[in-house]
């Protein structure tokens, strides 16, 4: 092992930061985590600190080196949450958090804060927009400035850079200030088209109260971007050392969490599966779910993101898709359920899921059911407990139950359980019609990565919902092995992302949908669907 090579990918999730040894096949050799601090002062406000971050970071790239020698390492790739994080002129934190506290110097991307500023910059119609499927979302940066600059004033006048968080992490291995392409155009409205210019739109900052950042050629926001994978720089001195590797490891261009994921698995080969990249659509499923969707040409699709030219994969288009709670949803509705309660004191969150597949197959084997699905027959979801992120874009839309009684028992939370595992994967199926509607051809087949991918039924249920076989990558941690990529192509051992994909992709183990059940699912979707309009129809009535 000691003559063999390694790529180095470190994943900043919403929860933990998560580092991986990987081989130029792909194959994690190891791997480490850290749980990360999280502030949630008020509903919809999270905040995190980006030295809390970067420790992390530290201890689990320490920790998978041990034994290893430095000049193994040929390159690190960095991907991380669509966070947002502020820094003073001289590159320290500063608080973006009503306590003042500088340490709270990241808005995470699930916060909710910025809906007004949202809502305003979307009153302005500006033609920018529609490279985000018509809307700005809330979750996106720049609502989040504006928000920064109109309540925390004292604040916004001494900020000296703001960096997506994939982008502060590359700053701090290198003391490059480049930014990704892949964070700029996904989630701060840059412009990337498909002759290969971009740049920011000054008129559209200007327009929605953003003007300053224009200053000085954007250099709060970022004067030169490159393409994730690009070699953005190498370990600092100081850095290499605290990471026990060599000064001056090349260090790879980052890109966001979800589309590492997705640039970690779009490669992978299932048997008898077409491998064409614009015939699969990829499920990065964590504490949300994210659905990416390339192609080889712009599809613009209302209240879905995108076209981004070469944001996850080079020169091709990618739609961007999701569902703001799912993984969290879960641990919600389990968590608030009284057997839940008592259950989690025995079990951990995963093994409580396993629990309740159990249950649900002795309910249904009780019952003479030949699926389990069949147990929520009168038991629906509309699951946008967070608001609806995709397809229909509306942050305010509520979570709905309907088929609840007074019932404390495991096989009632079984239930609820069962009916969030299909409204998830009804929300895919609602997404993957706006896509068809647009324009895209019908997908062959769904990758699928993340924690909700170690659960079984929730894979089963989202291919029998769809009609479509899932595959799910041999490795595990497909979104490692994306900002490994990243490393790999930053140190020239592949000369391009493509080639990187294909021989890091892995192989897939293929779940088939069972068609005996897709008529029982085409009933639920329907009523899904009725879930949201007499949501519509209630407000309506309300106003």
């Amino acid at each position: 092992m000691d003559q063999d090579i390694f790529f180095i990918g470190v994943d900043v999730g919403s929860g933990s930061v998560r580092a991986a040894l990987v081989n130029e096949k792909g194959s994690v050799i190891r791997s480490s985590v850290k749980n990360l601090k999280t502030w949630k002062l008020k509903p919809g406000f999270y905040e995190q600190s980006s030295d809390d971050v970067w420790q992390c970071c530290e201890y689990v790239i320490k920790d998978i080196l041990a034994g290893i020698k430095p000049q193994q390492i040929k390159g690190l790739g960095f991907d991380a949450t669509c966070s947002l994080v502020a820094l003073d002129g001289n590159g320290n934190s500063i608080s973006v958090s009503e306590t003042g506290n500088n340490y709270q110097n990241i808005i995470m991307w699930m916060d909710h804060r910025a809906y007004e500023e949202a809502s305003l910059i979307n009153k302005t119609g500006h033609d920018i927009l529609k490279y985000v499927g018509g809307k700005v979302s809330l979750e996106m940066e720049i609502p989040k400035l504006l928000w920064l600059k109109k309540h925390l004033p004292q604040v916004w006048s001494k900020c000296g850079y703001f960096f997506d968080l994939p982008d502060f992490l590359t700053w701090k291995a290198t003391g490059s200030q480049t930014r990704s392409l892949c964070s700029l155009v996904c989630k701060w409205n840059y412009e990337c088209l498909s002759s290969g210019e971009h740049g920011w739109n000054a008129n559209f900052l200007n327009e929605v109260g953003l003007g300053d950042l224009v200053e000085n050629d954007f250099v709060k926001i970022g004067k030169k971007v490159l393409m994730p994978g690009e070699f953005c720089g190498g370990l600092l001195p100081n850095v290499a050392t605290s990471f026990g590797l060599l000064v001056n490891t090349p260090v790879a261009t980052s890109i966001i969490d979800a589309h590492a994921g997705g640039l970690g698995m779009i490669g992978s080969v299932g048997e008898n599966i077409d491998n064409t990249m614009s015939s699969r659509l990829s499920l990065i499923c964590g504490t949300s779910t994210c659905h990416m969707a390339v192609n080889k040409n712009p599809i613009m699709v209302n209240g879905i993101w995108g076209p981004y030219f070469s944001a996850m994969v080079p020169n091709m288009w990618l739609n961007e898709a999701g569902q703001s709670a799912s993984g969290m949803l879960l641990d919600h509705v389990i968590s608030g359920h009284p057997a839940g309660i008592e259950l989690l004191k025995t079990y951990s969150t995963g093994n409580l899921r396993s629990h309740l597949r159990q249950v649900l197959s002795k309910m249904a084997e009780g019952k003479q059911y030949q699926d389990v699905s069949l147990l929520t027959r009168d038991f629906h979801m509309w699951p946008d407990f967070h608001g609806n992120r995709s397809p229909l874009a509306d942050p305010t839309l509520a979570g709905t139950i309907v088929g609840l009684k007074i019932d404390n028992s495991e096989e009632n939370l079984a239930l609820l359980y069962l009916a969030t595992l299909q409204a998830l994967a009804y929300g895919t199926r609602h997404i993957i019609e706006a896509l068809m509607q647009a324009g895209y051809k019908p997908f062959k087949s769904l990758l699928i990565c993340g924690g909700l991918a170690k659960d079984p039924l929730f894979i089963q249920i989202q291919a029998d919902t769809v009609g479509l076989p899932i595959l799910k990558p041999l490795e595990k941690e497909s979104v490692l092995v994306g900002s490994a990529i990243l490393g790999a192509c930053a140190s020239q051992y592949f000369n391009n992302v493509q080639t990187a994909i294909q021989n890091m992709g892995g192989k897939s183990h293929v779940i088939q949908p069972s068609l005996s059940i897709k008529s029982f699912h085409d009933k639920k979707f329907k009523v899904f669907i009725q879930l949201f309009q007499d949501q519509i129809k209630y407000r309506s009535i309300m106003n």
